[in-house]
């Protein structure tokens, strides 16, 4: 029989409703397999008891005939999603030891359709990152090797816990949560599936803020028809956050119908940039001849002002950054330092609970919208992002869907572009414009560079129309064969 790990989603559902197996036998075997990967440090609190408790209570409601959705289905949970009664961090020293009295709507929905909760994944501090490197609570590891070389390799960023773990086989799924490529480029670099919704689909109530008017939940799985499965759970209209839309939630998992004859797929010009390896162009163009042979169209189109994308990112980001961070001072929760007077605290325990890129970012921040430089840079780049957006809607009136590349490279070693903070930040030039367009997009696993590590291909659609862009990345994850580890 097929290892329990090695299963999907759908695998593992249909395994529970034969009695194959149980959800605490299905439970166990991550536990044990998270400790022997404890080294890759995916996540930063375990929490084995809870497991095994929902795994028990979920095998009783099977047995009674009360299955739910997701009925014993073991994820893990990015740390950026609060959980009653579990420490939840978003990786920064600032909420070390931060247990909250409440649950994000996204895990609320979750464990109501019967998840199992493995554990708290790690993260890029406050979702700050590319490649998993700014966690309070250390890197995490990509599972991936190069051929012939043993360096750690980055997960991606800021979602890298989630992906590893997923990659890895000690979580059948996770969360993550999308700012500008966060759960799309650790999926790419690790091999796996993940879709980042059209802004508003989830609830943002409960997930710790970076930028607000970007950051969006979704989810990281090994097969499309599994992320399907877990953006039903987590989708839907909430009254408690004022960006949650009020939309119907179609079935995701019926639109992968591998039809997508007459489709028009749009091939944006603008992201064939200079010195893009070759790699990434061959499985563009790799990506472009399946779609065709499946019996769509592709055309090229324009997106004139993809080029000023991660400026306007870098921006509008940051300056969002900066006032949602204002709020950890040491006085209500988390850290705070035992410096004298109450302005000392303040600085000083921003100063020791902050990591530098966090520190980097609210800097910028604070800058964008002070007195002199609002209208120069954050009112501009709001403008701008009003332009992106348009380009898409534009596009979209001859296509039915963008493919283009996820990442410009695949996962490179831990440390390697860490002096260069530009460099890193290049690593979201695919991604980026779509988050600032609040659009959905799909990374899907779909070859292998020179070295042996996953390339992905990212699918982009229009506002609300989810179900394309999982039909088209079922196409490609089906054309391309890809095995993960």
């Amino acid at each position: 029989m097929t290892k329990l790990t090695d299963l999907t989603i759908e695998q593992a559902l249909n395994g529970l409703n034969n009695k194959d197996f149980t959800a605490v036998e299905l439970t166990q075997v991550h536990i044990d397999a998270m400790g022997v990967h404890k080294g890759l440090n995916a996540y930063i609190t375990d929490t084995p008891e809870l497991a095994l408790e929902q795994a028990s209570a979920s095998d009783v409601r099977r047995a009674s005939g009360d299955a739910r959705p997701l009925d014993g289905i073991p994820l893990a949970i990015k740390d950026l999603f609060c959980t009653n009664g579990v420490q939840t961090t978003a990786a920064s020293r600032i909420l070390d030891g931060f247990i909250p009295q409440y649950e994000s709507t996204v895990t609320q929905k979750l464990f109501d359709d019967g998840i199992v909760m493995l554990g708290k994944a790690n993260l890029d501090e406050f979702a700050m990152g590319s490649a998993n490197t700014t966690s309070y609570y250390g890197n995490v590891i990509n599972p991936w090797k190069r051929d012939g070389d043993d360096a750690e390799l980055t997960p991606g960023g800021s979602s890298g816990g989630s992906a590893a773990a997923v990659a890895a086989r000690i979580a059948m799924g996770a969360t993550g949560t999308d700012t500008g490529g966060s759960i799309r480029q650790p999926a790419a670099f690790c091999g796996i599936s993940g879709i980042k919704p059209t802004y508003g689909r989830c609830s943002r109530w409960g997930t710790i803020a970076f930028a607000s008017s970007l950051d969006q939940a979704g989810t990281l799985a090994r097969s499309v028809k599994d992320n399907a499965l877990l953006l039903q759970s987590i989708s839907g209209y909430d009254a408690k956050d004022s960006t949650s839309a009020n939309k119907a939630v179609p079935d995701f998992a019926a639109a992968l119908t591998g039809d997508i004859k007459g489709k028009v797929i749009g091939i944006p010009k603008e992201y064939r940039m200079d010195g893009m390896p070759d790699e990434i162009e061959k499985l563009w163009q790799q990506g472009i001849e399946w779609l065709e042979a499946a019996g769509a169209t592709t055309i090229e189109v324009s997106l004139p002002h993809t080029k000023y994308a991660l400026p306007t990112y870098y921006v509008i980001a940051p300056a969002e950054a900066s006032s949602n961070l204002a709020r950890y001072d040491g006085v209500k929760f988390g850290y705070r330092a035992d410096e004298g007077d109450l302005t000392n605290m303040y600085e000083i325990t921003r100063a020791q609970g902050f990591g530098e890129e966090v520190k980097r970012r609210i800097m910028i921040g604070t800058y964008a919208l002070s007195s002199g430089y609002y209208d120069a840079y954050y009112i501009k780049a709001q403008k701008v992002r009003r332009l992106i957006s348009q380009d898409f809607i534009a596009a979209f009136e001859k296509c039915d869907v963008l493919l283009t590349p996820t990442a410009p490279s695949a996962a490179f070693a831990i440390g390697e572009n860490e002096d260069d903070p530009i460099k890193m930040y290049l690593n979201d030039v695919f991604t980026v414009p779509a988050s600032l367009a609040g659009l959905p997009a799909m990374s899907v696993p779909a070859g292998l560079d020179a070295g042996g590590l996953p390339l992905g291909l990212q699918v982009i659609g229009r506002a609300w129309d989810e179900e394309t862009v999982l039909k088209v990345s079922g196409v490609i994850e089906n054309l391309s064969g890809f095995k993960g580890l």
